[in-house]
């Protein structure tokens, strides 16, 4: 059964830094994609960054280009995305997907994805 568990977000004040967690179980992390959500109040769910399976190619949305950094440790079965120079429009529910052998690309974000976390909120203030 594959399962994701995402951790590490809270408050934080603006141009601060979060490192977010997402933890794979019942699956080889390796063979899947691994995307990252973000859904703000009233607003829409948007992609954020993806890291592919296998090579670990990343994508990253404009906003979060320069500032984010997604990473994968397969023997810790956990993906990261390493937030800096945070912004309170960055105040959200952050989720993680999986999908098997997804190669990162915006396109990623609106494909069916095999396995969502419950997601781990981010707040920013100013």
């Amino acid at each position: 059964q594959l399962q994701l568990v995402e951790s590490g977000g809270g408050l934080v004040q603006s141009g601060g830094s979060l490192r977010l967690s997402c933890a794979a179980s019942g699956f080889t992390l390796n063979y899947y994609a691994i995307a990252w959500f973000r859904q703000a109040p009233g607003k829409e769910r948007e992609g954020v960054s993806c890291i592919s399976s296998g090579d670990g190619s990343t994508y990253y949305a404009d906003s979060a280009k320069g500032r984010f950094t997604i990473s994968r440790d397969n023997a810790k079965k956990t993906v990261y995305l390493q937030m800096n120079s945070l912004k309170p429009e960055d105040t959200a529910v952050y989720y993680c997907a999986a999908q098997h052998l997804g190669i990162a690309g915006p396109h990623l974000w609106h494909q069916g994805m095999d396995s969502w976390g419950k997601g781990t909120l981010v707040t920013v203030s100013s």
